[in-house]
């Protein structure tokens, strides 16, 4: 393969993006990335604000994700370890629930929390040993039906249903309603059930930030919408043409290519806000659920019980919406003020900064959790790379980026 004077382009920086260009460098090729916005992550970013480390919507890492194992550091990282399990806040009262397998200390608390059954509790037990034993081809070959019919019909009682596994689900999923697929389900509780969730100590933005630093031949170009991409050439929103061998879309492509216009991808959509609260009432690395049906916010995390890179003067609170709402700012804030100091006996200081995310997860059907090289390939020359081809997790960005890669390297492999 003539690696130098082969052109290959991938539209879009996030963590798609990324490792496709790295795959390519180990190959000896030099890709250009084109960037819309300022700066690489995509949906994964962290901004510092009055020295307050701030990612982009409330994000965490599955330490077990098979494909974070492969490309990243951990050690570099420098892993913030949540506990697991939550606090829920139900009815003015609070109660801890999490896996004492995990944490001595998490014991008693779930025993006595009441929430959910004996029955419930055992069963809980049972799940995480079938998922233990099922691999991932297997869950995904399942047939498919919603995350609530599914734990329906292991027969959870709506207690459990509605005070831990919608809260906590939905602020994964980012919808309130677990409509979301039972193979997504089972996936995720296997990776919680396999390792931690996390957080880099300088949030989870340095997860693209370590990404970038092992490309060493790859050109950068931030501000650089593309408006549409062909075999031929990818066309500029500034009208300007640009012509590469190979390209590689690591975005949503519907927009980009004429014959997909009409396959158009639906979202979900959440809003993250965040606080500086009086005091902390959790004083542990939990997340906190707000299981009341009236509470517009679905969870909640004091990212000052982590260690973090930067830290600000006070405590810092990160308040997670899903639930649709047409509020402006102003009147969001209002809301949630009201519903922390209602549901959580949190009263907040300041308020910092909302992060709206309209593309923060592929609305996705018929979910799968790899593809081969071939299947990436999209025309002649344009290949695609991005979850939405898989599921909606960072480990399928960084599966499909790779497959897209190595879809580009196979035809050239074949016309050499």
């Amino acid at each position: 393969m003539e690696r130098k004077s082969t052109k290959i382009a991938i539209i879009g920086a996030g963590i798609s993006g990324l490792v496709a260009a790295i795959t390519l460098e180990k190959e000896g090729f030099a890709p250009t990335i084109f960037e819309a916005s300022d700066s690489i992550g995509g949906r994964v970013k962290t901004d510092l604000l009055d020295g307050y480390q701030l990612d982009h919507g409330f994000q965490v890492l599955l330490d077990a994700y098979p494909m974070a194992q492969k490309y990243l550091d951990y050690g570099q990282l420098e892993f913030q370890k949540f506990l697991s399990g939550a606090q829920v806040f139900h009815k003015g009262k609070s109660a801890i629930i999490g896996d004492p397998l995990r944490n001595l200390s998490l014991l008693f608390p779930t025993l006595t929390s009441g929430i959910g059954t004996f029955g419930d509790k055992f069963k809980v037990l049972k799940l995480n040993a079938t998922l233990k034993e099922k691999s991932l081809e297997e869950i995904f070959e399942e047939p498919e039906t919603s995350t609530l019919e599914y734990l329906k019909s292991l027969n959870f009682s709506e207690e459990i249903i509605n005070q831990f596994f919608k809260p906590f689900f939905s602020g994964i999923f980012l919808e309130p309603n677990l409509a979301t697929s039972s193979r997504m389900f089972q996936f995720v509780y296997k990776m919680f059930g396999a390792g931690l969730a996390v957080l880099p100590k300088a949030g989870i933005g340095a997860i693209p930030n370590q990404l970038q630093q092992n490309l060493k031949a790859t050109q950068f170009i931030f501000n650089c919408p593309v408006e549409s991409c062909t075999d031929e050439k990818i066309t500029l929103s500034d009208g300007k043409a640009a012509f590469f061998d190979y390209k590689i879309i690591a975005t949503d492509a519907s927009p980009l290519v004429p014959n997909l216009r009409k396959q158009h991808l639906d979202w979900h959509t959440s809003d993250t806000l965040y606080f500086t609260p009086k005091g902390r009432n959790i004083d542990k690395p939990l997340i906190g659920l707000i299981a009341d049906p009236d509470a517009l916010i679905n969870n909640i995390f004091y990212h000052t019980s982590l260690e973090t890179a930067q830290k600000g003067a006070a405590e810092l609170l990160s308040v997670t919406v899903v639930k649709d709402h047409e509020l402006t700012e102003y009147e969001l804030v209002q809301r949630l003020k009201e519903d922390l100091h209602q549901f959580c006996g949190i009263t907040t200081e300041r308020y910092l900064k909302q992060y709206q995310i309209k593309k923060a997860l592929p609305k996705l059907t018929d979910i799968r959790y790899s593809l081969t090289p071939s299947e990436t390939r999209l025309t002649e020359n344009v290949f695609l790379a991005g979850d939405y081809l898989l599921n909606g997790s960072l480990n399928a960005a960084m599966l499909s980026g790779e497959m897209a890669a190595k879809g580009v390297l196979e035809v050239l492999e074949k016309r050499n």
